[in-house]
């Protein structure tokens, strides 16, 4: 059988690999085609594109949105996009630039909790990259205010977490319909985050076309409650390792994989877009 992993990052967000590397391990791993769904950025996807040529790996063109919805962050997979369509290139420009005022507020929330750090690190640290809280975790644990990048996360940049912002501008209606205006295919990722089915439901009616059923996070009977779902409500079930490289070791490349079957249906269902619009 063919395999594809449909959830990756490279360092043009908060991966580590460049694009490069990631194909290179892809291939390595056996994969038949991976996904670069960079948090909200398609400035990798070229250099991938570049790097698979005169390979059988096939580069599945994509990205993860991250949008708001009553205070709780929801991030929406676009999958196919039109990576060059200058009207997503310019919503992309803007999120990058919330995400800065975002990291500054955030840097003076951790200064309120006698943690001092230089946001122009951050921003070093993210170079090219769209900034994150990833990067920022890492610049904490360098300076050795946290023994473990997760315990950034759950101790300070957490949701709920003292030193959290929320500045995400987009809503998932919007999220959605900026993937569905580039062609693009929208799915859910890791629905468990949420802690609220009844939202797939209400994203279903904005035009999601699928759920990340298989998630590194999800148990098998978590995995076989979201594909009831997907079933239910006639939704393309895939799954990805949400790869970020070495610092995130639990999550090899390649951990949690679809059968190339998956990608077949997310083309079948732009092409059946197309025709609409």
């Amino acid at each position: 059988m063919r395999f594809a992993d449909l959830h990756t990052h490279t360092n043009f967000s908060d991966g580590i690999d460049t694009p490069e590397e990631l194909v290179k391990l892809a291939i390595s791993s056996k994969l038949s085609a991976i996904a670069i769904s960079d948090h909200d950025t398609v400035d990798g996807i070229l250099p991938a594109i570049e790097a698979v040529k005169n390979t059988t790996l096939e580069l599945i063109p994509s990205l993860e949105l991250s949008a708001e919805y009553e205070n709780c962050e929801v991030h929406i997979l676009g999958f196919l996009v039109d990576y060059c369509a200058p009207y997503l290139l310019s919503r992309l420009a803007k999120i990058r630039e919330d995400r800065i005022i975002r990291m500054n507020d955030m840097v003076k929330r951790l200064k309120s909790q006698g943690i001092t750090i230089d946001v122009n690190k951050v921003f070093a640290l993210a170079g090219h990259a769209t900034v994150g809280r990833m990067h920022l975790a890492r610049i904490l644990h360098l300076g050795g205010f946290i023994t473990t990048l997760g315990e950034a996360f759950n101790k300070y940049i957490g949701q709920n977490c003292p030193a959290y912002v929320s500045r995400f501008k987009l809503t998932p209606k919007e999220a959605i319909e900026l993937i569905l205006a580039v062609k693009g295919v929208p799915v859910l990722a890791h629905p468990y985050s949420l802690n609220n089915d009844k939202l797939i439901e209400e994203f279903c009616g904005y035009g999601l076309k699928g759920i990340e059923a298989h998630y590194p996070e999800h148990l098998p009977q978590i995995t076989q409650h979201y594909e009831n779902i997907a079933d239910r409500l006639g939704l393309i079930k895939t799954g990805g390792s949400d790869y970020h490289g070495a610092i995130k070791p639990h999550n090899p490349l390649g951990k949690i994989k679809v059968p190339y079957s998956v990608v077949e249906q997310l083309k079948d269902v732009k092409a059946k877009l197309n025709r609409v619009l």
